[in-house]
């Protein structure tokens, strides 16, 4: 997708972070959007913030690990525009622990968000995209977690490997179709967001439950530290239009960085059958 002026984007997560950057990155292309996220009032405020640009911005309220409120999203998008064109799937949310000690309300809430999320995303928008025919673009937001090996954070780390998973197998779908529709699979390092205070919108019916354990703790209070030292949403929102406008499906850490230096060498414990290693990419202590 070259032209990305006077398209239709949709972005989930976009009442901050990488998903409010995306959507003022999109807003400067001149492309119409769609905002969705849980948090209403953050949502409503970016949206009044576009239009007061001069971007047409529509808010719609939505918890993406529910997939009637997604399939909502896909018919509002047409109701307000007529077409999608682009579409971002890219809530997330964390928590870390031992994988055995994370209370299973853990798991049905990361899952839910950052794996089924992408799920509901792809099977109500591919659909429209297919029907529309020509081009259009699916970006899913992974990690670079999804790339490399890292203890004390499973849930997170899976979703972000099955998110990786479900893009390749998506592309290589649409690619056996014959289809325009390109897809991208975003592996940011540590951005510059909330998402270590992401249990701000945790579900009541998917609290916590039992005792912490110190593996816990240390994790999500290393990453709420080392997110403020990450690079801008910005950045990442630029390498997101590059990637789109050149067809690119991995969009990656800069090549040389420690997060890059961590993935080859979980590719080459894959390749030469050793046992999986980890050494913590700079900023993770």
């Amino acid at each position: 997708m070259r032209d990305l002026e006077g398209g239709v984007a949709v972005v989930t997560g976009a009442a901050s972070g990488i998903g409010r950057a995306l959507a003022e990155r999109l807003a400067a292309e001149g492309m119409k959007l769609v905002l969705a996220d849980v948090e209403t009032a953050p949502l409503d405020a970016v949206a009044k913030a576009l239009e007061a640009g001069g971007a047409e911005a529509v808010a719609v309220p939505t918890d993406v690990s529910r997939p009637e409120e997604v399939s909502a999203l896909a018919d509002r998008t047409l109701d307000a525009f007529g077409s999608v064109h682009l579409v971002c799937n890219n809530a997330g949310v964390f928590a870390g622990g031992l994988c055995w000690e994370a209370p299973l309300s853990d798991y049905e809430w990361v899952l839910g968000v950052n794996l089924w999320g992408v799920i509901h995303g792809i099977r109500s928008f591919v659909p429209i995209l297919l029907e529309q025919g020509g081009e259009g673009h699916v970006v899913n937001t992974a990690s670079m977690a999804a790339v490399t090996a890292t203890p004390f954070c499973a849930p997170y780390t899976l979703s972000k490997h099955a998110v990786l998973s479900l893009s390749e197998t998506l592309h290589l779908d649409l690619a056996a179709r014959g289809s325009a529709v390109g897809v991208s699979v975003l592996c940011p390092e540590l951005v510059e967001t909330g998402i270590g205070e992401s249990g701000r919108n945790r579900p009541g019916r998917l609290a916590r439950e039992g005792p912490s354990h110190a593996e816990r703790d240390v994790t999500e209070g290393a990453i709420r530290a080392a997110v403020k030292t990450g690079v801008s949403p910005r950045v990442i929102a630029e390498r997101v239009v590059d990637a789109v406008r050149e067809r690119r499906f991995y969009v990656l850490s800069p090549e040389g960085d420690s997060w890059r230096d961590a993935c080859h060498r979980r590719l080459d414990d894959i390749r030469h059958t050793r046992t999986p290693g980890f050494v913590a990419p700079e900023g993770v202590v």
